[in-house]
């Protein structure tokens, strides 16, 4: 590697060109908006760090049936000043791991013979790409190191007991090929410490991208809308934050939902039985953004009593806070206690308590509520910007590199936001 220290990275992932991912996640059960928004800040980060990154990415798509697509062509692409590699595959449970082992090791070998690398990112603990992986570093000695977003083997709702054993299959082999990795960069501590123990770290909860939307826009009427923007689930509390809306008085308050998944059906029924609530929407990004700097609440209502959420930094919370506005959250402990300032948690865990934090911002005085929303945006504009994280991934991965890194308890997130 070069004397400066600056790595040369490639990311093996999910991370496809806006345009192409809007394409294979037509008519998908989920929406993949999250991980794609993430995934660029990731890359645009280390980029603006002066690491030269490339792509071998697959579409993020749901088993068939749940999206109809089942062939996956490869591809190459180049977006935004990146070269990428699209992997095929088929998308069949099963055969949909061994597809994308095998195009991810075909197309991974294929790259780094003509472009060395130092790094390589693994988004996720996606088993193909995790093994993959280290079948890469031992071939081309290199430095492997995942980016943990999620805890491994989270399921859904109604899956079959063949399922629920394949997930747990899954999870052993995670497990396995985290200890053999070089490293992580993970959401949150509790994510490294369990499923990786032992491997240096870097905590990052996430990346601020500012949004182009220019500031809130004036009122143009008396209604006040509460947003959220997400997975459409009872496991991030969707149905709670309509139950708690129901409870409002004021009949010029307005409920937008926006995003993809399993309550869809029932969010149309409670549109129907209340005119305050909107149907739910699937927007495009820079629409979203208008949106959310608009509302009066931004709301993220996920339980804190499920088992995955230590593990959890909800990536919303910066999406939010960047748009200026005031932020009704629960009590996650997933979220750096730097936070606190800027966000309104709830007295309780509760409909009631989730209630009650809406009304404490709605009772807010203009003047109040404005002074809240541009706190928040500029902490996490200051603290959590792409240059920073930027300069963190770069200085963490080159350490591995050169084998100057500190094992755990030397890397992990600032102690204080403007570290």
């Amino acid at each position: 590697m070069p004397d400066d220290r600056i790595p040369r990275v490639a990311l093996l992932g999910f991370t496809l060109p806006d345009d192409v991912l809007r394409g294979v996640m037509a008519g998908d059960a989920t929406d993949a908006t999250q991980t794609h928004t993430f995934a660029w800040a990731v890359v645009n980060g280390l980029r603006d760090a002066g690491c030269p990154v490339r792509l071998l990415s697959a579409a993020p798509v749901s088993n068939y049936p749940r999206n109809r697509r089942i062939r996956f062509r490869a591809s190459r692409f180049h977006h935004d000043g990146v070269d990428g590699q699209q992997l095929g595959f088929l998308n069949v449970l099963g055969i949909k791991h061994l597809s994308r082992f095998l195009s991810a090791w075909w197309h991974g070998v294929r790259s780094t013979r003509r472009d060395p690398i130092d790094v390589l990112l693994v988004h996720g603990v996606h088993t193909p790409f995790l093994w993959c992986g280290l079948a890469l570093a031992r071939l081309r000695r290199m430095s492997v190191v995942p980016i943990l977003t999620d805890p491994p083997g989270v399921g859904r709702p109604g899956e079959g007991r063949a399922v629920r054993l394949l997930r747990g299959l899954d999870v052993a082999l995670v497990r396995a090929a985290l200890t053999r990795c070089s490293g992580v960069i993970a959401l949150t501590l509790p994510l490294a410490e369990d499923f990786a123990p032992g491997r240096p770290r870097l905590i990052m909860e996430g990346i601020c991208t500012p949004p182009s939307v220019g500031g809130r826009p004036q009122a143009r009427s008396r209604t006040r809308e509460i947003i959220y923007a997400g997975g459409l689930s009872r496991a991030y509390g969707v149905d709670r934050l309509v139950e708690a809306f129901r409870g409002l008085p004021d009949p010029d308050l307005r409920l937008s939902v926006f995003g993809r998944g399993d309550l869809e059906p029932w969010l149309r029924d409670q549109a129907s039985a209340d005119p305050r609530i909107a149907a739910p929407e699937l927007l495009e990004r820079s629409r979203l953004g208008h949106r959310l700097a608009g509302a009066a609440v931004l709301a993220n209502p996920r339980p804190v009593d499920q088992y995955f959420v230590p593990y959890s930094f909800p990536s919303k919370i910066i999406e939010y806070l960047a748009m200026g506005v005031p932020v009704v959250s629960t009590d996650l402990p997933g979220i750096p206690d730097d936070y606190r300032p800027y966000l309104v948690y709830p007295p309780t865990d509760t409909v009631a308590g989730l209630r009650a934090a809406i009304e404490r911002v709605l009772d807010m005085p203009a003047g109040e509520a404005a002074a809240l929303g541009a706190a928040g945006r500029d902490f996490v504009v200051r603290t959590r910007s792409r240059a920073r994280q930027g300069q963190r991934m770069r200085d963490f991965l080159g350490g591995l590199t050169d084998g100057s890194a500190e094992h755990p308890r030397a890397v992990r997130r600032p102690a204080t936001a403007d570290h």
